[in-house]
């Protein structure tokens, strides 16, 4: 009997489903947020000692209970929304007044919150899940990237230069994300920040926060960072046994390496299972999002999104083309339309490594860069050289930072978010979305809540398509630079 032919699959590319996902989300929380979010309930029982009545008003992003004491006292607690707010947020209030708080779960929450807080939670495992990826691969996918290099010999000069040129150009791009965002200010153009809350984290002066963080770079027991996810510790130090591992080579390196690849196999193949989960996660976390907060979370969205976008032209088209004119001696517009095709498919597939094997024959064959250079640049840049995952990643911990305290960080915790963005962007996989993973170790450099992430993964596929435009627009940059200094 002959079989019918399968139908070829119809389902949607990940990034419509994520905002399809969105769209959902904000359309049931709005909705939510403008029939069901308010009350004003008065409780007389189980009230904690001393109390006679307590007035409960939930509102958009504003909870206000008042408490009265049997003496005739009346004690007004404001969570959010103003100015004269005394708590950000119910956690906060949640610490300094149990008992009430417990009232105001039990009696005062409005509908909207309660269903919010459900999908926050819900919402919140599949961050969770990417967490939990987040270790394995970063060991994994940089293992695999410093054995990739073949043999010891090769990290010599050409290593030392292209690794100084990904580091350099990396930094410079942090560098030009912090600027903008220090001066858009993204998160402070909405009235979710209104209630602001100093940052309180220690940073120290800016010699304690560069000693600090290189300590932390030298793990007294990797296996307890590795337990405890200390990210920059995990990353030295898995940089660290790789190059030695390749300096030993023979049946040693082979054998790391194969272990390397198949774990870092089997951690691709979760983290793109986990991936496919975003649209749920998405709708789930937004409505959260405008349930709770409203519609103003869109304005705050608008204004983060041109940041990102401003920061990655300034540092694709001014700083790029700079050092390829000055250093490699190449005309940038030349060059850039040689590898266009190459740009392009990275800004449609959103995949670094997707498009290295065009990205190899377009900067051999159309820009002139002989092979020995890219078959050993190229492949290397595409696992650690992320100058727009790393700018991407300072520009959102700081708009998250900026809404979550209502005010800048200060320049010792910028510092720290830069280095840790770095360091983070080597550890990225150069494949759709990676920075999600990323970004969950830069938000804890910085003790911030890791489900904030959930504000901005609506917007992250078209943002991920322009900056995985960049990571290969700078590769073939450096590939260039590279080729023209071993002349």
């Amino acid at each position: 009997m002959n079989q019918i032919p399968s139908e070829p699959s119809k389902r949607l590319a990940l990034h419509w489903q994520i905002l399809i996902g969105m769209i959902g989300g904000a359309a049931v929380g709005l909705l939510l947020n403008l029939m069901l979010s308010t009350t004003n309930v008065t409780v007389h029982e189980s009230l904690p000692l001393g109390l006679e009545k307590v007035v409960l008003q939930d509102s958009t992003n504003t909870v206000v209970i008042t408490a009265f004491d049997q003496q005739g006292g009346e004690t007004i607690y404001e969570i959010g929304g103003t100015l004269t707010a005394e708590f950000r947020d119910l956690d906060r209030f949640k610490d300094a007044h149990p008992g009430l708080h417990e009232v105001f779960q039990n009696h005062g929450t409005s509908v909207a919150r309660q269903i919010g807080m459900l999908c926050k939670r819900l919402g919140g495992l599949f961050l969770r899940m990417l967490q939990m990826v987040a270790v394995p691969l970063i060991v994994t996918s940089l293992t695999v990237g410093v054995m990739g290099l073949g043999r010891a010999e090769r990290l010599g000069r050409m290593f030392r230069r292209t690794m100084f040129y990904y580091v350099c150009t990396s930094f410079i791009a942090i560098v030009t994300g912090l600027v903008m965002v220090n001066a858009i200010q993204p998160g402070l153009r909405t009235s979710l920040t209104s209630s602001p809350t100093p940052y309180t984290a220690e940073s120290g002066s800016l010699s304690e926060v560069l000693l600090s963080q290189l300590e932390t770079l030298i793990p007294t027991n990797p296996i307890r960072a590795l337990a405890n996810g200390d990210f920059l510790s995990i990353i030295s130090f898995t940089i660290a046994f790789a190059i030695f591992a390749l300096l030993i080579g023979g049946k040693t390196a082979d054998s790391i390496k194969n272990l390397a690849q198949a774990g870092f196999d089997v951690m691709m193949k979760m983290t793109m299972a986990i991936i496919a989960l975003a649209p749920l996660g998405v709708l789930l976390l937004m409505l959260y999002v405008t349930a709770t907060h409203g519609s103003a979370i869109f304005g705050s969205l608008a204004w983060y999104m041109l940041a990102v976008f401003l920061a990655l032209v300034v540092h694709a088209c001014v700083t790029l083309p700079l050092i390829l004119k000055f250093v490699a001696g190449r005309n940038p517009w030349e060059f850039a339309k040689s590898m266009s095709p190459a740009l392009l498919t990275a800004f449609s597939s959103a995949s670094s490594n997707g498009t290295l094997p065009l990205t190899m024959a377009n900067i051999e064959q159309r820009a002139g860069v002989r092979n020995q250079t890219s078959s050993f640049v190229l492949p290397l840049g595409a696992t650690i050289n992320m100058d727009g995952t790393a700018l991407y990643e300072a520009v959102a911990v700081l708009f998250i930072a900026q809404l979550e305290y209502g005010e800048m960080m200060p320049l010792g915790a910028q510092l720290v978010v830069a280095m840790t963005a770095l360091l983070a962007s080597i550890g990225a996989a150069g494949i759709p979305h990676a920075g999600l993973v990323m970004m969950v170790i830069v938000l804890q450099a910085v003790d911030l809540p890791v489900e904030k992430q959930a504000l901005i993964l609506g917007v992250d596929r078209i943002l991920d398509m322009c900056r995985t435009s960049v990571n290969v627009w700078s590769d073939s940059c450096g590939c260039a630079v590279i080729d023209s200094l071993d002349d």
